[in-house]
């Protein structure tokens, strides 16, 4: 029988390098057999993470928050309160060596939840994420119509266990991007389910999370 996957809430702010740590210790566990796959969702307090990818100068307010060097994929992101992260520690060992597949899955994964809420979320070429458009928004200089961010994705692959996963903006203090190019990209902002005008609560989003999971990626 399949072990189904392990679903962890913390309701309280988690320090950075406490997840991490449990993380990768969870990480080798299931990669020794001796722990289920999990989805751990949190939130961090104010901070900054540097992927693999990550360029200095797009760290435009060093000394604005603490910054984390991660293993990720990725550049720069910004974590805080009111953000949900989905830590996703799952074998690709069983699910198929397809990290292509994975991220376009955890992407499928966010576009569905947003969708419980009535946002659409879209993929765009060359633009890490999930966007939404905003037609509310005058168009960027050159015309180009205006679309935010509202969703993150950077995940790491360790002997085909994954680590990291997503993060949906639900009501996050926006103004502390300011200090960073989120992921590298300038010209469009960043959003929320609050700046969109979506009074949901963690909780609603945890449960739309998890119901979504179990259908775009399965227990």
């Amino acid at each position: 029988m399949a072990i189904m996957v392990e679903w962890i809430i913390s309701d309280g702010i988690v320090a950075y390098d406490e997840a991490i740590a449990w993380m990768e210790a969870r990480v080798e566990a299931i990669r020794r057999g001796e722990a289920a796959e999990a989805v751990w969702l949190l939130e961090h307090p104010p901070l900054y993470t540097a992927g693999t990818s990550a360029r200095p100068s797009d760290l435009t307010d060093p000394g604005r928050f603490a910054v984390h060097q991660t293993r990720r994929g990725g550049q720069y992101t910004y974590h805080g309160p009111g953000q949900r992260i989905a830590y996703v520690m799952l074998d690709l060992e069983t699910r198929g060596r397809d990290v292509r597949r994975f991220v376009a899955s955890l992407e499928d994964w966010v576009i569905a939840t947003l969708a419980e809420f009535n946002v659409t979320g879209e993929r765009r070429a060359g633009r890490v994420g999930v966007w939404v458009r905003r037609p509310d928004k005058p168009p960027l200089p050159d015309g180009t119509p205006r679309e935010d961010k509202i969703a993150a994705i950077g995940v790491r692959l360790r002997r085909w266990v994954s680590s990291h996963g997503i993060a949906i903006n639900l009501d996050p203090d926006l103004g502390h991007y300011d200090g960073i190019v989120p992921c590298g990209i300038q010209g469009h902002g960043v959003t929320s389910l609050v700046d969109l005008g979506l009074p949901v609560t963690m909780a609603e989003l945890d449960l739309a999370l998890k119901a979504c999971f179990a259908r775009v990626i399965g227990e």
